[in-house]
């Protein structure tokens, strides 16, 4: 292994705030908590629509309180408490107008339903003072900080490419929420690496896009297949392709991000994606160019996964904000627009449709 550090884990608050939740669905379930728990942060309280759900909660988390109404919540929360809001895109708007001025609030992504939705809870962000983050969990996953590190520290020289290719069989029955939207895979699932070559590379000038749905799933009208390009000049290249219904058995599933360099390369299997929501082992791989010898991959042992400790990350770096202890938020909101931005001129090139090859 060259000589070379590299950090897996995101910086934790010296002294973390307690969490009040809005919303207590199966994101909260399967990352949010889990994620809490290892962080050691404190769950103070939760509300969910769904009564029985959170009293399920209630019980497997051991939260110490289940509250009545999104008022009770807002209203009993401790008052220093970060609120963790965990809802579909198109009630962000209505509970970020009732979050009380200048405190501190995580919500899962997407900003809203559409570039509509995403400036006016923008601008209720900025209204309210509110210090608002986006949970773009996948920046803080494990393989993806160090990446970033080995990235930052030049080992792989200039980024030239780089690559998302999802092909997996997605059980789109677990979101029974998204069947009737008019938009699915970008603006729910692709949106993660939208946002994290973002990090990366910024705000590309132009996108390239193609989304549709699939004979397998004649319901979701919002798509389950993506092809986006971003456009970052002649470097890097960037291509974001995603097949959710490869339904022809594991062999052939694919599940990775890949960052090319003028020095060296990293390759990283995201297993989340695969046989979801069990998933299969994440894989970190990379190769370093000398000049003089064969190039030759090697391992990278990394400890956690995308789900639950990346979203550790996005919730301990809105603490440490809030507290004073850095200057820098990563996920903002005055951030995540771009973000969003960038997604809408997605779906305004799939619209939009290809060039119409000239007349023979």
């Amino acid at each position: 292994m060259p000589p070379f550090s590299y950090r897996q884990r995101a910086i934790l608050p010296e002294k973390p705030p307690p969490i009040v939740s809005i919303g207590l669905g199966g994101i909260v379930h399967d990352a949010h908590y889990p994620a809490y728990r290892i962080a050691g942060f404190e769950v103070a309280g939760g509300f969910d629509i769904n009564a029985e759900r959170a009293a399920m909660m209630k019980e497997k988390f051991s939260i110490p309180r289940i509250y009545e109404s999104l008022g009770e919540a807002i209203e009993m929360a401790p008052e220093n408490a970060v609120f963790d809001v965990a809802v579909p895109g198109s009630a962000i708007k209505e509970i970020t107008r009732e979050i009380p001025a200048g405190r501190a609030v995580l919500i899962q992504k997407p900003m809203g339903e559409d570039m509509a939705q995403a400036r006016e809870i923008l601008d209720l962000c900025r209204e309210r003072n509110l210090v608002a983050a986006i949970n773009f969990q996948l920046r803080f996953a494990p393989f993806i900080i160090a990446a970033r590190d080995m990235i930052t520290q030049g080992l792989i020289g200039e980024l030239c490419d780089l690559e998302f290719r999802v092909q997996c069989n997605t059980p789109w029955h677990l979101w029974g929420f998204l069947f009737p939207l008019p938009r699915v895979e970008i603006l729910y699932h692709s949106i993660h690496y939208v946002d994290l070559v973002r990090s990366f590379c910024g705000t590309p000038t132009s996108v390239y896009a193609k989304t549709m749905s699939h004979p397998s799933a004649p319901q979701l009208k919002g798509g389950v297949r993506s092809m986006i390009i971003m456009d970052y000049g002649e470097n890097p290249r960037v291509n974001v392709m995603t097949n959710h219904s490869h339904a022809y058995g594991p062999e052939k599933q694919q599940s990775y991000v890949k960052f090319e360099g003028s020095k060296g390369a990293i390759q990283i299997r995201a297993g989340l994606n695969m046989n979801y929501p069990d998933g299969v082992p994440d894989r970190f791989e990379y190769v370093l160019l000398d000049g003089e010898t064969q190039p030759e991959w090697q391992s990278l042992d990394i400890e956690g996964s995308w789900f639950p400790e990346a979203f550790i990350g996005t919730m301990a770096s809105l603490m440490r904000y809030a507290n004073g202890e850095t200057d820098v938020l990563p996920t903002s909101v005055e951030d995540a627009i771009e973000t969003m931005a960038t997604v809408e001129a997605a779906y305004s090139s799939s619209a939009q449709g290809g060039t119409a090859l000239p007349a023979v």
